[in-house]
Formats: C-alpha cells, sequence, structure tokens
C-alpha cells in the first residue's frame, strides 16, 4: 500500500515543536513584564522582520520573494499584517493583563471560527457533526456571558483576527516564512516611526537597557519565525486532520500556564464553558478525522 505521508514522523516532531512554542509564548511575555505592550510590540515586528530575511537570504530565496511581489499579493498580504499586528498586540496585552487564561479559550474556539468563516466566504459545507461542534461552542461562550456578565471579548477577538488572517493567507500561494517577512514589512516603517517613542519612552527600551534585556527583544523575532516554519513544515508532512488534533495543544499549555503558574483564577463557569468547547472540539476533531480517512482511501 502506498505511504501517503512519508515523513509523518518528522512532521509530527514539526508539529509538536511549533504548538509547544506558541503554547509557552506567554513564559516569554511575563519573563518581559519590565517592559510596556508597546516596545514589545514594536521590536516583535522589527525582530521577526530582521530574522525572517536573514532565513531568506541563508537560503538563497530572494528570487522566490521577488516573485511574489505582485499587486494581488501584496494587497492581500498588507491585509492580513494588520490582522496578524492586532493579534500580537492582543495577545502581549493580555498577558500582561493576566488574562492568559482568556487567550486559552480564544485559541480553542479559533478551529470553530474557522468552519464558520469557511461557510460563510469559501461556499464550504458544515456537516452535521460540525454544526454540532459549533453550537457546543456558541453554548460554551454563552455560559461564561450569563454567568461573568460580559462577553469574552478577548478571546473572541483574538479567535476571529486569527481565523480571518487565516482565510486571507488560505487564498495566496505564499509560504509561511516569505508571508511573514512580507507582512513585518508592511509594519515596520509604523514600527520604526515609533520605536523612538516607545524606547525614549521606557527605561526598559533596546538602546537603554541592559544586554539580557536587549537579547530578550532580539529573542522576539526567534520565537515568532520558528514556530511558523516549524508549521509549515508539519502541514506538508501531516494530514490535516493530525494537524488539527495537535494544534490544542498549544492553548491546552497556555490554560496549564494560567491556572497552575500564574494563578488565574479558573471558576466553575470556566469549568463548564471549557468542557462545553472541548466537547465541541471533540466532535469537530473526529468529523475531521472522518473526512481525512476518506481523501487518503481514495488516493490510495
Amino acid at each position: 500500500m502506498k505511504n501517503t505521508y512519508p515523513h509523518w514522523q518528522s512532521g509530527l516532531l514539526y508539529a509538536l515543536l511549533a504548538y509547544t512554542l506558541w503554547g509557552l509564548l506567554p513564559v516569554l511575555f511575563k519573563w518581559m513584564e519590565g517592559f510596556s505592550v508597546w516596545v514589545i510590540l514594536v521590536h516583535r515586528i522589527i525582530w521577526t522582520a530582521v530574522f525572517t530575511g536573514l532565513l531568506i537570504a541563508l537560503g538563497r530565496s530572494w528570487p522566490t520573494l521577488k516573485a511574489l511581489c505582485v499587486r494581488n499579493n501584496l494587497r492581500w498580504l498588507a491585509l492580513s499584517s494588520v490582522l496578524i499586528g492586532f493579534n500580537w498586540l492582543l495577545f502581549v496585552w493580555a498577558v500582561d493583563q493576566s488574562r492568559i487564561l482568556e487567550t486559552s479559550l480564544g485559541y480553542y474556539i479559533t478551529p470553530l471560527i474557522n468552519v464558520l468563516l469557511g461557510m460563510l466566504f469559501l461556499g464550504e459545507k458544515i456537516h452535521g457533526k460540525e454544526w454540532l461542534a459549533l453550537m457546543l461552542a456558541f453554548l460554551g461562550t454563552g455560559w461564561l456571558v450569563l454567568n461573568h456578565g460580559s462577553l469574552p471579548w478577548v478571546s473572541l477577538s483574538l479567535a476571529i483576527t486569527f481565523g480571518f488572517y487565516g482565510l486571507v493567507r488560505k487564498h495566496l500561494a505564499v509560504s509561511a516564512l516569505h508571508g511573514l517577512f512580507l507582512e513585518t514589512l508592511f509594519m515596520l516603517p509604523l514600527a520604526l516611526l515609533a520605536l523612538p517613542w516607545v524606547d525614549g519612552g521606557s527605561a526598559h527600551g533596546f538602546l537603554q537597557g541592559s544586554w539580557l534585556e536587549r537579547n530578550q527583544l532580539m529573542l522576539l523575532g526567534v520565537v515568532t519565525t520558528i514556530p511558523l516554519t516549524a508549521f509549515a513544515a508539519a502541514t506538508r508532512r501531516l494530514p490535516l486532520a493530525t494537524v488539527g488534533m495537535v494544534q490544542y495543544l498549544a492553548p491546552t499549555l497556555s490554560l496549564l500556564l494560567a491556572v497552575f503558574v500564574y494563578g488565574e483564577p479558573f471558576t466553575p463557569a470556566h469549568k463548564v464553558s471549557f468542557m462545553l468547547i472541548w466537547a465541541g472540539l471533540a466532535v469537530y476533531s473526529f468529523s475531521l478525522w472522518q473526512r481525512s480517512r476518506t481523501v487518503v482511501e481514495m488516493i490510495e
């Protein structure tokens, strides 16, 4: 029988690396609590542009990058840069405000937001199990609203912006590395304009900071680029269903950090809400796995 995914073992390692790093990002941002949210955002943009540019240079793929710089690609990448920039800002702010639990909830909801966006914008059909998954997620979110009296706007904003980001990037035949480089280039002029203001107004800016603080800021480019390139490598080597299941590792790690390391309250309302959303994700994952098996059997 033909092996459709001959490199699945390395693919699984890439997926685990990507989602582990994403799940542990709150540790880095908590470690950088001496920096303002704006300092972190500006330096994340700058050093991600530098690091991705370095990788492209080492890979000698500038001709590929040049070929991608056509008007249609650049227009969509400008939009995706706005979406990912806002997502980064909100995530760092949420960690700074000790709302890691809400970021975890947001990234649990994201796969189900993707299903909804696929139906609304791509004409994708939603099967019975996926409707059930969406309803369970809706009930889980509604339960939090009823018990806490407010909409979990941080969670929903993270899920919606990342969902729309994925929708935009789905239309583009652009690699993760080249796409991230171009997105940060779009944000770079604003970041450089803001740099004197955010660094000058902070005792922990790049020029004012210690050797350790400067390395913390440069590390932002590494921890942004590496998981994204590992994720891209995983998607080339693994079935979509496998990647879809591994992706829950990131919000699970963030949830464990929030509750057991940083002491954020996990109320009975949170328990019910998360259980409903987890049930929805289980239904969705099973549906995705079934469809993936059907496609593989047809190929074989």
